[in-house]
């Protein structure tokens, strides 16, 4: 019988989720399910969510919940992490003390100011789960889902290294998704490969039936105005490859959009976007608790796109599949730093996860990729060696922080942060540095 624990199950509607895409398998439908969350009313919405998808979906699994972490660890055969650390408050934090100093961000969570404190603040925490999983399930493979993603596995490959961990993301395939339905082609027949950074990755061969789709999609691009007021769709016109996530994502990674009014007007971008976004989860959360009280259905949202039910599914069973996954550059992408979290195409059988080379990235792209990487690195350094002025270095190279603020300001903006982040952060990082 297989074992699923989630971390951070209090996030009740993405893990309800992924509960419906399990079931749906019936070699899975009898899995053990472990739910772990520190928040005890949240814990309690979750397993009586995980009761009512599992009766829905006509599963018979074994369901437990816990707040102690290493109870629900044991003896897992995976371990998927969303967890949160500080929930919406601190999310608030990362756009509330940027805005102040006249930093613009839109989701805040994988690079930049937002990106760096969300890492610092999820480290320990990372580092707590992998220490568990060596004690109580040392083959568990750990699906992290938390952002920052290349962060959050490039820290698990530091200080965990024999845990086999590996980032899970949606975005490739919904950016394929959507292009198809921009050129106006099935998904269905359409084949694509990518390769990058989470978040940054870029769309390096998508055909159909063997047609590239790129001129189709140059087509489009030439007929719409509105489509090249997107990010993204500004960045392939420019760099001649599209990037896998969003506009509003993409925007924080460069230097070029965000520092300046006219290119937020022109293109449209969203700023502070994910602070309505985290309200949302929040009112959702809030409706799925009310509804359980009051003994009503709730709606079965059955994506059959989430990688964490697949790879699981193919690691059990031997079906072969091919997912787009965050694992560590031994070799993977020839011009980005070997040792750093990189997106890959790799395929999934009962004999784990496989990555396949990628070769070198066109140069345009791996060095946006490498500024993206380098943000990242001087992160990790800064939590591995405690090192406060690291954080700020890792402020000072950011794309989007270094077009908008002035050194100074940067510097008294990590101060800032710090000060409110508190006892979330590593205690060697909770301190005011200067130049």
């Amino acid at each position: 019988m297989t074992t699923i624990a989630f971390v951070g199950a209090g996030s009740v509607v993405f893990t309800r989720q992924l509960l419906s895409d399990l079931f749906g398998f019936p070699e899975l439908a009898d899995a053990t399910i472990a739910l772990h969350d520190i928040d005890p009313d949240r814990l309690s919405t979750a397993e009586g969510m995980a009761r009512q998808v599992a009766e829905q979906r006509g599963a018979r699994p074994t369901i437990t919940a816990t707040k102690e972490r290493r109870a629900a660890l044991e003896g897992a055969d995976f371990v998927i992490n969303m967890v949160q650390v500080g929930g919406i408050e601190a999310t608030r934090t990362d756009f509330t003390v940027p805005a102040r100093f006249g930093l613009r961000q839109t989701i805040a969570d994988t690079l930049g100011v937002g990106g760096i404190f969300r890492a610092l603040r999820t480290f320990p925490v990372l580092t707590g789960i992998a220490e568990d999983m060596r004690e109580v399930c040392p083959d568990a493979w750990l699906l992290n889902y938390t952002n920052p993603m290349a962060m959050n596995i490039w820290w698990l490959s530091q200080v965990a290294p024999t845990v086999k961990a590996v980032g899970l993301c949606h975005s490739v395939y919904w950016t394929v998704a959507g292009l198809c339905d921009v050129v106006g082609v099935p998904l269905e027949g359409t084949s694509y490969r990518a390769a990058g950074v989470n978040h940054q990755a870029w769309l390096l061969d998508w055909r159909h039936d063997g047609e590239d789709l790129y001129p189709r999609l140059n087509e489009r691009i030439a007929q719409d105005e509105q489509l090249r007021r997107r990010v993204r769709v500004d960045m392939y016109r420019r760099l001649g490859y599209y990037p896998t996530e969003t506009s509003e994502h993409s925007s924080e990674y460069v230097s070029w959009y965000l520092r300046d009014q006219r290119e937020v007007e022109r293109l449209r971008i969203p700023v502070d976007v994910y602070l309505g976004i985290s309200e949302e989860n929040v009112a959702e959360y809030e409706e799925t608790r009310r509804a359980l009280a009051a003994g009503e259905t709730l709606p079965l949202e059955s994506s059959a796109t989430e990688y964490a039910p697949q790879v699981i599914h193919s690691m059990v069973t031997g079906t072969p599949r091919t997912i787009h996954a965050n694992v560590i550059n031994h070799g993977l992408i020839d011009n980005l730093p070997r040792g750093a979290a990189v997106e890959v195409p790799c395929s999934v059988d009962d004999l784990g996860l496989h990555p396949q080379a990628m070769g070198s990235l066109p140069s345009q792209c791996a060095a946006l990729n490498a500024a993206f990487l380098a943000v990242g690195e001087l992160t990790v350094r800064a939590a591995l060696e405690g090192d406060p002025r690291l954080v700020r270095q890792a402020a000072m190279v950011d794309p989007n922080a270094s077009a908008s603020l002035r050194v100074d300001d940067i510097w008294d903006l990590c101060d800032a942060m710090t000060e409110a982040h508190g006892d979330l952060l590593p205690e060697a990082l909770r301190t005011s540095v200067r130049p």
